[in-house]
């Protein structure tokens, strides 16, 4: 049997069209995939107890999305950020952490009193993004590919005055307070602007606004202040023409319809502590749900029965020809064989 020149052109395009980079951009877009796209999110305290569970895992249901290498010519964090002891940022920000395999907590501010800012810059080493390895990975991958910035401007104002102290800020609003997020902001424009230049397809960006009930702050503090950074990051990425995720702890049910509005594509967050069916009834077709599976109660403690339902649910409530990715994140006691039904669930389903 032989093959023409364009049954052969053909058949690039096709398993172009089903790779997995395509699958995402179909959810993204709602068009259909042939599949939901999935991504196992990974703490090392699972590598370290389920190492097993993991290498069969990852052999069963290998990642559709990937995060990009983090390669700097001038790195300068100090210590494993996800071992017991003490870690230092890039910023100079210390995490005391009690156990391994999870990520640690800022005591003691960076800035404790506004006139030792003169003394604060933000890190030159995260702007010096090895653009050629960031490409090279890129480029020998088919899977969809994601930048790994540190943009997450509530949480970096809570590592450099501690979380209390930066509440206070946002409630009392000095001066001093919007010259530290001004340079703060300033420099995630370029540290995003650097990722968007590589041949990346998306920029990831993070900030935890939720507790289990409520905001962190009020919906007011977060539009007048942080909202135009976010717009401004978003506005970045699409000038390079790249996809913009985001993650976000906790209930953050107020503030979904401002991070639609300017134009993120895909968020990941707690959508069980939320309401499933009162997200999808809201928002579904309009946002992709990056996920995620409770765990919190399902991962550690859920039945197969549980995570069937809850599959099937985020399935009926949320997708709309895409908008859904199978993301799962397998760490502090989750069970494996309830992450690996997470994904085997998924698998199964038409869609």
């Amino acid at each position: 049997m032989s093959f023409s020149p364009e049954g052969c052109r053909e058949k690039e395009i096709a398993e172009l069209d089903f790779s997995p980079k395509r699958l995402v951009e179909k959810t993204l877009n709602f068009e259909s995939p042939e599949r939901i796209p999935r991504q196992l999110w990974l703490l090392p305290w699972a590598e370290r107890h389920h190492a097993e569970a993991l290498r069969q895992l990852r052999e069963m249901f290998p990642d559709d999305i990937l995060p990009a290498p983090a390669v700097y010519h001038k790195p300068t964090a100090i210590g494993d950020r996800y071992s017991q002891g003490i870690y230092i940022d890039e910023w100079g920000c210390v995490f005391e952490n009690p156990e391994d395999g999870i990520i640690g907590i800022v005591r003691k501010p960076l800035i404790a009193d506004w006139q030792s800012m003169e003394d604060f810059f933000p890190p030159e080493s995260t702007l010096s993004l090895d653009k050629d390895a960031i490409n090279a990975f890129c480029q020998q991958s088919d899977r969809f590919i994601l930048s790994v910035t540190t943009a997450r401007p509530f949480e970096r104002l809570q590592f450099i005055r501690t979380m209390e102290q930066a509440l206070i800020d946002l409630i009392e609003q000095p001066s001093d307070l919007f010259e530290l997020l001004r340079r703060i902001h300033e420099h995630y424009c370029k540290e995003i602007e650097i990722w968007a230049q590589t041949d990346v397809d998306g920029i990831a960006l993070m900030d935890d606004w939720g507790t289990q009930s409520s905001l962190i702050t009020s919906p007011d503090i977060f539009r007048k202040i942080f909202k135009p950074m976010y717009r401004e990051y978003v506005k970045i990425a699409r000038h390079y023409g790249k996809y913009v995720f985001l993650h976000s702890d906790g209930y953050i049910m107020d503030v979904f319809p401002d991070f639609i509005d300017i134009g993120v594509d895909a968020i990941n967050s707690q959508i069980f502590c939320m309401g499933v069916r009162e997200l999808g009834e809201r928002f579904r077709g309009k946002i992709t749900f990056w996920g995620e599976v409770d765990r919190q109660h399902l991962l550690p403690i859920g039945t197969r029965d549980d995570i069937t339902q809850a599959v099937l649910e985020m399935k009926q409530a949320l997708y709309d020809k895409g908008g859904v990715i199978a993301q799962c994140e397998f760490g502090l006691k989750a069970k494996p064989e309830n992450v690996l039904a997470v994904f085997e669930e998924w698998n199964s389903l038409r869609i």
